[in-house]
C-alpha cells in the first residue's frame, strides 16, 4: 500500500499502522480515510498530501 506525505508538515501516513488518534484503524488505505480526516500533526486537509516514495 502507498504511503502519503503531509506537504505542510512533512508526517507519513502509513496505511500499515493507520491513525489510532483518529480512530483509523490499520490497513486503512489513504484513498479510504473519511473526506472529514486531517493530518494528526498539523491538521492539514488530505488535499495536502501526496504519495511518499
Amino acid at each position: 500500500m502507498k504511503r502519503y506525505r503531509c506537504t505542510i508538515c512533512g508526517y507519513i501516513y502509513d496505511p500499515q499502522v493507520g491513525d489510532s488518534s483518529s480512530g483509523v484503524d490499520a490497513g486503512t488505505k489513504f484513498e479510504d480515510l473519511p473526506d472529514n480526516w486531517v493530518c494528526p500533526v498539523c491538521g492539514a486537509s488530505k488535499d495536502q498530501f501526496e504519495e511518499a516514495e
